[in-house]
């Protein structure tokens, strides 16, 4: 009798559409990020990018600081929102559905922009490019990202919290 290896078959949970997808996925961020580094020596944090679009419609000076390179970036943070919205067509028939409702979806995107200023970047800047280059902050910042998000998916879980 043959059975599959354990690690194959925590792996098929985890991943019970596949693990290919994330892998492309995972990849074609690091490629991007490892781009935007030797074109630009700028690390690709999306809070940056995203909070260099408010140099368009604020004249506060941390915003300014983003003037001379604020167009690239804006780019690239439409590229992310097109990219969803290239997702949502190929692999969910054009419509983007959630079960989650809208002002829990705004009160996250609250928490997520607080936690970014608090934090001095985002998952990505951290994740991808502080972890990839050895930093000691991004690294403990990524496992306090991870604690905290397990320890609040936990509590949410067992108070039996629902979409």
């Amino acid at each position: 009798m043959v059975t599959d290896p354990v690690p194959l078959q925590v792996a098929a949970e985890l991943f019970p559409n596949g693990i290919s997808r994330y892998a492309v996925g995972g990849l074609l961020v690091g490629l991007g990020a490892a781009v935007i580094y030797v074109g630009t020596g700028i690390s690709a944090g999306a809070s940056t990018f995203l909070e260099s679009t408010l140099s368009y419609v604020s004249g506060q000076s941390r915003f300014q600081q983003y003037v001379a390179s604020r167009d690239w970036r804006v780019v690239f943070t439409l590229g992310i929102v097109l990219g969803a919205a290239v997702y949502a067509v190929v692999y969910q028939g054009g419509a983007w559905t959630t079960d989650v409702a809208w002002w829990r979806l705004l009160v996250g995107g609250v928490f997520v922009g607080i936690g970014t200023r608090v934090g001095k970047g985002c998952t990505s800047g951290h994740g991808v490019c502080g972890v990839g280059s050895a930093s000691k902050t991004s690294i403990l910042g990524v496992v306090a990202f991870l604690v905290t998000a397990i320890v609040t998916a936990q509590i949410v879980a067992a108070l039996g919290v629902t979409p």
